[in-house]
């Protein structure tokens, strides 16, 4: 596909092909403790390079987290930049997990860092955060949508302390996350066969009937596996939505290397269950 291709198409199709699995990149120090590896720019390299390697084939997403590079000063940007370029040199698209979020001009610089080709971390989407506003948003919006990538937005996250903003009620009536929602349905308007204006929905949350998930763009659902969810919760939570949602499952799959068929054997099992649920 052309790289002006739409991240919503592009999405779809890796979805359709692979099943919807999105799997983290989180190298923080216990993990790497527990795959034998020093805290150290070896550590994070090896790690990073195992999991793309034992994965790119398989799954549709990768979704580093940027903090877990960025902690080590510019050598860890460094490897950030080679797993991304890595990943998608390989078939996968990249999720970059840096939850920006700011307004005017450094908000657009933001954007550029991940979401301008030209760039060295360029990505195929990027999560952001819209409590700035979501018109705060725009310049990462205008960029996403030039340069063929995609934006998750936070808008219901499955942290306790989320909901005394994102449920907090405005003078309309509507909740903040439901505002959220909203404001992506407009941008999704018309896209086929998804848009590529996404929303954080946690997978732990339970009954999310009173929200209107039907934003014709995908949703991210954090929680699958170590923080408690399972494929088979998706359909309750998710309702006729769950066709769009990407489960992420991070420390279920990684715990179980550095063994490369024991990571391909997680990730599997999990590929399968969800599917199983959403009727991929």
């Amino acid at each position: 596909m052309s790289p002006v291709t739409p991240f919503g198409t592009r999405l779809r199709a890796a979805m359709d092909a692979r099943g919807p699995l999105c799997v983290g990149i989180d190298p923080h120090a216990a993990l790497l403790a527990s795959w034998g590896l020093d805290d150290d720019i070896a550590g994070l390299e090896r790690f990073s390079r195992t999991v793309v390697e034992a994965l790119a084939d398989q799954v549709a997403v990768f979704k580093p987290q940027a903090a877990f590079f960025e902690r080590f000063g510019s050598r860890g940007v460094a490897v950030l930049e080679r797993t991304v370029a890595d990943a998608r040199a390989a078939g996968t698209l990249v999720l970059m997990d840096a939850k920006r979020g700011d307004i005017g001009s450094t908000m657009a610089a933001y954007a550029s860092a991940f979401l301008d080709p030209a760039s060295p971390l360029f990505s195929d989407a990027l999560t952001v955060s819209p409590y700035l506003g979501y018109g705060s948003l725009k310049p990462a919006v205008e960029l996403a949508r030039e340069s063929g990538a995609g934006l998750f937005v936070l808008a219901l996250t499955s942290n306790p302390e989320g909901a005394e903003v994102q449920r907090a009620v405005r003078e309309d009536g509507r909740t903040i996350g439901a505002t959220m929602l909203a404001h992506l349905a407009e941008e999704n308007a018309g896209a086929a066969p998804m848009g590529s204006f996404g929303a954080v929905v946690g997978a732990t949350l339970g009954d999310l009937s009173s929200f209107d998930l039907d934003i014709n763009g995908p949703l991210l659902a954090p929680g699958i596996g170590a923080q408690g969810a399972t494929a088979a919760d998706l359909p309750a939570v998710f309702g006729k939505a769950v066709a769009n949602v990407v489960p992420n499952v991070s420390r279920g799959v990684l715990k179980h290397g550095p063994d490369v068929s024991a990571l391909r054997d997680a990730s599997r099992r999990f590929a399968d269950e969800i599917r199983a649920a959403v009727g991929a």
